[in-house]
């Protein structure tokens, strides 16, 4: 594993600025009935609002708000019901000194999501359903693209790789000259190696592994492993709550070679973890 520092890069989120040069957490705000691992919890507006002020308060910069699971098998939202969802709570939030990103590969979400007060577009499709592309040019706000084939119900079996990271690599890079012929400006993009999208357990951590491959594209990195499937089976950790300490060492891994964004759903482990890896790296 090669450890690398971040890049000096200042990221304007539709007025909101995050330095990238530091580490910055991204808590997971699901307003999902079925998410895998706190589906149901947070799909009341009032519960929403204020599990994403605890985050604040424990150190998230970036409350990333999803009115579609995405895990395997969840069911297919209609794009008024991921509004219907999403959009309260975005008007909810835009009050606070916080940058908001909206997990929707929904171009009509995204758009009735930032004229609610969003910045940030978080697609697992990495734009790539109708209209998608054009809307993120319009919009003119950072997106982040991530690596997925396929869709969530056919992912798993896609994922067969000669190697991973490569692959990986010249997959984002395809979507990155797809996202630039677009009108997307390169300073708007971040990247995702999409863990436990379409990889196993040996995928995934052959990428954590290489996550400083990644820089070859020039781009910030986000790292979402969050309580996934992965970091259960090397814990032998089956329910998904219980992998905090499983996750926070993989995010931090992903910090140590350069990840600019971590996004998460125990923010107070992981920012406690930064803190000392940052302490470390003052010495």
């Amino acid at each position: 594993m090669k450890l690398t520092h971040l890049p000096h890069r200042i990221l304007n989120c539709n007025g909101r600025i995050l330095d990238l040069s530091q580490p910055q957490i991204m808590g997971i705000l699901n307003v999902t009935p079925d998410s895998f691992s706190d589906g149901g919890y947070y799909n009341q507006v009032e519960y929403a609002i204020k599990h994403a002020k605890n985050m604040i308060l424990q150190g998230a910069s970036i409350i990333d708000i999803g009115g579609e699971s995405t895990r395997p098998g969840a069911s297919v939202v209609a794009v008024e019901d991921e509004i219907n969802r999403v959009i309260p709570v975005v008007k909810a939030l835009s009050t606070l000194d916080i940058v908001l990103s909206i997990d929707t590969s929904e171009p009509e979400v995204m758009k009735a999501a930032m004229e609610a007060g969003a910045h940030i577009w978080n697609d697992v499709r990495a734009l790539t359903r109708p209209g998608a592309l054009e809307m993120a040019a319009e919009l003119n706000i950072p997106v982040i693209l991530m690596h997925m084939r396929g869709e969530p119900t056919t992912m798993n079996q896609l994922a067969c790789y000669d190697d991973v990271v490569s692959e990986v690599i010249n997959e984002l890079k395809e979507k990155i000259v797809l996202a630039q012929s677009a009108g997307i400006q390169s300073d708007h993009i971040i990247i995702d190696p999409g863990f436990g999208f379409a990889k196993n357990t040996t995928h995934n951590t052959t990428l954590l592994n290489n996550l400083w491959r990644l820089h070859e594209l020039g781009y910030p990195i986000l790292s979402g492993l969050s309580r996934k499937r992965f970091i259960g089976e090397i814990t032998q950790c089956s329910i998904a709550a219980e992998r905090v300490v499983g996750s926070v060492t993989g995010h931090l891994l992903s910090v140590q070679q350069g990840a600019s964004v971590v996004r998460v759903h125990d923010v107070e482990a992981t920012a406690q973890a930064l803190l000392v890896w940052k302490s470390l790296m003052s010495l």
